[in-house]
């Protein structure tokens, strides 16, 4: 079987000279385009009414409109004209690959699953909760009646979280280096963490953590996505910035440590027969190639499992 990854190149938005390399989203696409056992597509944008399931009719008028402008620009990036179409546009892919993973088992949106937006306002260069409307978009549509995300980010996936506290059916686990409050990173887990709560559980990786350390902490954190009930699908967020070179990360991981976490993810989900969608999270080091092959390495980890 291919591999369907979605993609378009309207994911990129107008953010200018940022530390978030919104440029990724094509570079991956190119980089993987050749690869015999993956077919591109291109998704179509998430509807409005898809939106308005998870977040206030407030903050999508801010995000379509501009105004006002600090709850539009509340993400921390620059508010544009074409900011809505291209958050959209990732949104619908991440429902698309939602959706191929129901029917074959296995897909991939090139785009971020926005996991610190909450309902009312934007958190750390992420917008609308791509991972929680489309699983609200195939929970109304009856397609599944429970899901999971699994969110290897550096950063604790809080939006996520705190959207998933409401939501009977529906379970977050955040496994990360880097905890968010209220829009803050903040670097040492051993001092400030989420508790776990309500649909949601975290675990942390402590400063310095090795490969060996955190594929240890996977691997017992792995049937904690299966308490809850078995989910219908399995939503990984495959987060770049856990690499050592990351100028927020305090752990120890390289190339080969993010591959082997993200064959062991992939691994369990297809020993459960559980399918899994997978989208791109984080990744600020100044040399961009090594986001780009973080991400590279995600899909051919998941090639190697599932094709």
């Amino acid at each position: 079987m291919k591999l369907r990854v979605f993609h378009d190149p309207g994911f990129e938005a107008p953010i200018g000279d940022h530390i978030m390399p919104i440029r990724k989203f094509q570079l991956v696409a190119n980089a993987l385009r050749e690869d015999p056992r993956m077919e591109i597509t291109a998704p179509e944008p998430i509807g409005e009414d898809d939106l308005l399931r998870v977040h206030t009719a407030g903050y999508v008028h801010a995000i379509r409109t501009g105004e006002p402008r600090s709850l539009a620009e509340s993400q921390k990036f620059p508010w544009s004209p074409e900011l809505f179409r291209s958050v959209c546009l990732t949104n619908g892919g991440v429902f698309a690959a939602s959706a191929a993973a129901l029917d074959c088992g296995v897909s991939a949106a090139l785009a971020s699953g926005f996991h610190h937006a909450g309902s009312d306002h934007g958190e750390g260069f992420c917008t609308f909760n791509g991972l929680v409307v489309a699983l609200e978009k195939l929970r109304t549509s009856g397609r599944i009646r429970r899901a999971a995300v699994l969110d290897m980010d550096l950063h604790y996936g809080n939006g996520t979280a705190s959207l998933a506290e409401s939501r009977d059916g529906m379970f977050a686990l955040s496994i990360y280096g880097n905890d968010y409050w209220q829009n803050v990173p903040y670097r040492d887990v051993e001092k400030i963490h989420h508790p776990s709560g309500a649909n949601h559980a975290e675990a942390v990786l402590p400063n310095g953590c090795r490969g060996d350390e955190m594929l240890a902490i996977l691997e017992a954190s792995l049937p904690r996505l299966l308490e809850a009930g078995r989910p219908d699908i399995i939503l990984y967020q495959a987060g770049a910035d856990p690499l050592r070179d990351d100028p927020y990360s305090p752990l120890d991981l390289g190339h080969e440590d993010l591959m082997a976490r993200d064959r062991r993810v992939f691994e369990f989900a297809k020993a459960e027969g559980i399918p899994i969608a997978w989208v791109l999270a984080g990744g600020y080091t100044p040399d961009t190639s090594k986001v780009v092959a973080a991400h590279v390495n995600t899909a051919r980890a998941c090639c190697e499992v599932f094709c």
